[in-house]
């Protein structure tokens, strides 16, 4: 029963709602781009490189993740880089892309925020032409940074707000609660722009209360502590407010021990609005179907279970009513054939 529930949702159109670009980048796209640099990495090989993917904390992985994208510093690299994440998930039946870019980790660099953003959506919109893979742009602050960098940063993107869809939150948690960037996001949601916030990660709820209240979040990114608030689940279910929950980068940063411990079922029991995406797929082992796949494979979910995740996904998405209807009744159709 197990692999049709696989064939099932490996059938159906598929949107990743929280997808970190610079997390795509695969072992050996690292090697080709720091060769055609002329960037030293401090693995000798790809293997090596590899074997640095065991992770005890989210801080163990973002030293890796920031020295990882040390090799993107042209507009090409941010191009191919894009592309090898679309051409990758075009194989999983996704159809449209949520995802998020890290500009201040390269702005550091000295890399320039056309730069970035050129190579990225170069490659975005060759993805909808060739691929008919629609998208949507999230520039992301970096939580251990000031919100004067933020503020920087957005004043940096204002040339760019055409190609911006809207405004994200991530890195290291612990710490940095979201009351940190009230200002800014007040900022963003003033200039007309949809925000999403990581929170409830390793950050406790109260960090997703802080996101929803002080805020006023479009989205929860992760999200998974809310199951340790009662009342904040009841608000999250009655708002249908989106979690967009990562749940191969749970298991490898270890928010769950195995994957038979994930709470994705408690949490759809509880009303919660859920989406599954894959966060860092070049580091956590596996992209949407492996996410999918892993759960199926670990959990007793039922054929309406995921159901609702396969809509959820689209539903919460950025993409108008009319743009939605059309996956949604694929879906639909399917899992009504599947259950007849």
């Amino acid at each position: 029963m197990k692999h049709k529930l696989v064939d099932l949702i490996a059938a159906c159109p598929k949107t990743e709602l929280h997808l970190h670009l610079e997390g795509s980048l695969e072992p050996a796209m690292v090697f080709a781009l720091a060769e055609r640099n002329g960037v030293i990495l401090p693995y000798a090989s790809v293997a090596e490189l590899q074997a640095a993917y065991q992770f005890n904390n989210l801080q163990e992985f973002l030293d890796v993740y920031y020295a990882g994208m040390s090799v993107l510093l042209h507009e090409a690299d941010f191009y191919d880089l894009t592309w090898a994440y679309l051409q990758r998930v075009h194989q999983d039946g996704v159809v449209h892309v949520e995802v998020f870019f890290d500009p201040q980790a390269h702005l550091e660099r000295g890399i320039p925020l056309a730069t970035q953003i050129h190579g990225i959506r170069r490659a975005l919109e060759q993805g909808q032409a060739e691929l008919g893979i629609s998208f949507r742009l999230i520039l992301s602050f970096l939580r251990h940074l000031s919100e004067e960098s933020a503020f920087a940063t957005l004043a940096q993107a204002e040339d760019f707000f055409p190609l911006i869809d809207g405004f994200g939150l991530d890195s290291s948690e612990k710490g940095h609660p979201p009351e940190k960037f009230a200002r800014v996001f007040a900022r963003c949601k003033e200039l007309g722009f949809k925000i999403t916030l990581h929170a409830g990660e390793e950050g406790p709820a109260d960090y997703v209360w802080q996101a929803l209240n002080l805020l006023h979040t479009d989205r929860i990114d992760h999200g998974n502590r809310s199951l340790e608030d009662p009342q904040l689940i009841q608000t999250l279910a009655e708002r249908q407010m989106t979690l967009t929950v990562c749940p191969l980068s749970n298991l490898k940063l270890r928010v769950v021990q195995q994957m038979e411990q994930h709470p994705l079922i408690q949490m759809l029991d509880s009303g919660l609005k859920v989406t599954i995406n894959s966060d860092d797929p070049a580091y956590f082992g596996g992209y949407m179907m492996d996410n999918y796949r892993a759960l199926i494979e670990a959990l007793p979910l039922t054929s309406e279970q995921l159901h609702q995740l396969a809509r959820n996904a689209f539903t919460g998405s950025w993409l108008s009513p009319e743009e939605q209807q059309p996956h949604l009744e694929q879906i639909d159709a399917l899992f009504a054939a599947f259950q007849a």
